[in-house]
């Protein structure tokens, strides 16, 4: 992701393969709110080169494939995994193998293949799906559906992430419903609204399109949606975006108000926690409590300052305390781009002024500098480490954090020496990789 400075737009160019409308009107417009369809000849590039049937092929017969990386699906209804899986024979004998006979038997049977994960096992869908994730600034997985002809994968379902389609092979028909339950959290399947799903997917539909290759479907979650191959087989990728919300943003703050003293009260004894009318009066009193401790959250200039402040929020600011909250969940969800060890390796053996090294694709860090009783240093904290620098290695870690290929030799604020065993340093802890 990179920001155009005169136009103050910001340049999202994976995300910009998936539609056919500029950033910045996709997420006013679209992101949420509505579906979009975009048809190949609209986008800027086709994506032969995220993936193909070829591909599912050697999937399933050259990768030693396993559950839950595969699943089968007929009619609607899931196949237990015995069906498609077996042992993989003398050295591979654990039975959760893909068994290509198995497969090629269900698939001939009118069987969809959903292949899963595969931001974890395709390289090209690993490099794409990670800069997704940097332009979207949510979590992102991929899967592919292989639906043979005139076959239908699931019923008229609504997903609890919103979806990017990318038709890979084939044609597809795909009928699109408005929600009968706007914007659902994970914890509300469709499965809970079964029957007014049923009766929505009987009306006219909100899209109703063939998608063929190239093509792109956007659909925010909690749109009901079904689909039916056309023809020859069909091979499309659909993409989940786990989006963060305001209920997210919600439980961070809840989460800090173990230190409001009139919310760690013990509730009374002898309370029948199976009578609602019981309970009435404690819940309206905690209520009153938990609104009176987010309502006194003052603004972040003047928290620290705020006596009517809970201490949690006097002790730090709310949004840092969210931010932290979410930026960790964020990074137990999302991976930065993957590390080469005998490479790396090699590279170290290797440093001179003449090497080429940049930032780990992804990984997000912050970087400050502090006063030790040993003078300055400093300090580099990603998702799982904090690493300190003398503070002289401040303006060349800055550049490389600015991101692009650095040469050694051109590092801010270091001779070429102390520059090698800087990036020395950041190399081993996969804090950098080679050019």
């Amino acid at each position: 992701m990179t920001i155009d400075i005169e136009r103050g737009s910001v340049s999202r160019p994976a995300l910009s393969r998936c539609i056919n409308v500029g950033p910045d009107e996709f997420a006013r417009d679209y992101w949420g709110r509505r579906p979009l369809l975009s048809a190949a000849s609209t986008l800027a590039e086709p994506f032969d080169d995220l993936f193909s049937e070829a591909v599912v092929d050697e999937l399933v017969t050259r990768r030693g494939l396993r559950t839950p990386f595969i699943r089968m699906a007929h009619e609607g209804s899931v196949l237990p995994p015995a069906s498609f899986t077996g042992a993989g024979g003398f050295g591979a004998e654990i039975g959760d193998q893909v068994s290509s006979e198995k497969v090629l038997a269900e698939f001939a049977n009118g069987a969809t293949i959903v292949l899963q994960g595969l931001h974890r096992l395709w390289p090209p869908l690993i490099d794409f799906t990670r800069r997704l994730v940097d332009d979207l600034g949510h979590p992102t997985q991929v899967n592919a559906y292989v639906t043979p002809a005139s076959s239908r994968g699931f019923d008229p379902h609504y997903d609890v992430h919103d979806v990017f389609v990318l038709q890979i092979a084939g044609e597809k028909h795909w009928r699109i419903h408005s929600p009968v339950h706007p914007d659902p959290l994970r914890n509300q399947p469709w499965g809970d609204h079964r029957q007014a799903v049923a009766r929505e997917a009987l009306n006219e539909p909100a899209v109703d399109a063939v998608l063929r290759p190239g093509d792109a479907l956007y659909l925010p979650r909690g749109w009901i949606h079904s689909a039916e191959a056309l023809g020859g087989t069909s091979v499309h990728l659909t993409i989940g975006v786990s989006a963060y919300t305001r209920a997210d943003v919600v439980k961070a703050l809840v989460s800090t108000l173990d230190d409001v003293a009139g919310l760690r009260g013990s509730l009374p004894l002898g309370v029948d926690w199976s009578d609602p009318e019981t309970l009435r009066p404690i819940v309206d009193e905690t209520v009153a409590d938990l609104v009176r401790a987010l309502s006194a959250i003052p603004d972040a200039r003047d928290v620290a300052d705020d006596a009517a402040a809970p201490e949690v929020f006097r002790a730090a600011d709310p949004a840092a305390l969210v931010s932290r909250s979410l930026a960790s969940r964020f990074a137990d969800a999302t991976r930065p781009e993957p590390v080469a060890p005998l490479a790396t390796v090699d590279a170290i053996a290797a440093l001179d002024g003449t090497s080429l090294v940049r930032w780990r694709g992804s990984l997000s860090a912050r970087i400050a500098v502090s006063d030790t009783g040993s003078g300055s240093r400093v300090r580099i904290t990603t998702p799982t480490k904090t690493l300190a620098l003398p503070a002289e290695a401040e303006a060349a870690v800055r550049r490389l954090h600015a991101g692009g290929d650095v040469l050694l030799a051109d590092l801010p604020g270091l001779d070429v020496d102390d520059a090698v065993v800087v990036v020395r340093r950041l190399l081993r802890e996969g804090i950098l990789v080679p050019a």
